[in-house]
């Protein structure tokens, strides 16, 4: 099995096309799901991101550490770079090499060969703030 190949560095607020652990076993997800950059830097020495779990299902019920990004949002989504209403669950987080073991690259590869999909837009952070202060008390 070749060596895991590692993706240019992204910064926090970046939403991403993520292998997501659904059990905290640490083994990549079935499937690609988004995921929201929390913190960026290395692990081991290699590129290395914190994020936060998405989901589509359920977006009309937010509970207070999660945070929607819907059409209704307008610009907000489009920056995005997501298909469908999603919710962030800042609760719900973990450390993961930024690697193709983790991460695979976004659908239509809009920024390149990297997993980025898209960027949280300026208007919504009070949104993620409120979700992530709720998320740390979980």
């Amino acid at each position: 099995m070749a060596a895991p190949r590692a993706f240019p560095p992204v910064a926090p607020g970046t939403i991403v096309w993520c292998r997501f652990p659904l059990v905290r076993a640490l083994a990549p997800g079935p499937k690609p799901r988004p995921a929201f950059v929390l913190a960026a830097g290395e692990i081991d020495g290699a590129p290395g991101v914190e994020v936060a779990y998405g989901t589509s299902q359920k977006v009309d019920r937010v509970f207070p550490s999660e945070f929607a990004i819907t059409p209704a949002d307008a610009e907000a989504f489009r920056l995005s770079g997501l298909s469908y209403p999603t919710k962030f669950d800042l609760g719900c987080r973990v450390e993961l090499p930024f690697n193709d073991r983790w991460f695979a690259v976004a659908p239509g590869a809009p920024f390149g060969q990297t997993p980025q999909m898209g960027i949280l837009h300026p208007g919504l952070m009070r949104r993620a703030q409120a979700a992530f202060r709720a998320g740390r008390s979980r």
